[in-house]
């Protein structure tokens, strides 16, 4: 009798356990780049990211080559224009996704070039997802 309560006991300690540490885990469905549909303008890059975990994701940060992606400026120069435009984001931060629902994240890349990066056709892109739980998913995108 007592080994009986005793393996309940277990199992309901394990089940009351196991709903308190649920888990996040993004996965990166589908990533692509395409061109503009204005020759020289730049990348759009699209990512469908799905949440497989047992609980809530939140994305809060999304890098480019390893930067922030509002923190990059790029300039670029036609004849005697310069123009500086920066690398933006579909969705506002931070980015909720509940368990088993999947969001599209498109990031436009300008032509250009700042003092830490430059991006031209053929490059290979990282694009990584930090979540407020400090887990990063990364993936890699090659610009057409």
């Amino acid at each position: 009798m007592t080994i009986a309560v005793a393996i309940a006991v277990a199992l309901w300690m394990t089940g009351l356990v196991g709903g308190f540490t649920g888990t996040e885990n993004l996965q990166i469905v589908n990533a692509y780049a395409l061109a503009t549909t204005k020759p020289g303008q730049g990348w759009n890059i699209t990512l469908t990211v799905k949440n497989a975990g047992t609980t809530t994701a939140t994305i809060d940060q999304v890098f480019v080559n390893g930067i922030p992606y509002d923190a990059i400026i790029l300039t670029s120069t036609t004849g005697a224009t310069t123009t500086t435009v920066p690398v933006s984001l579909g969705v506002s931060l931070p980015l909720t996704l509940s368990p088993g629902n999947s969001t599209t994240i498109q990031i436009f890349i300008p032509l250009g070039t700042s003092s830490a990066l430059s991006f031209s056709s053929g490059q290979q892109v990282e694009i990584k997802l930090h979540t407020a739980s400090g887990k990063t998913y990364p993936v890699q995108v090659v610009l057409p």
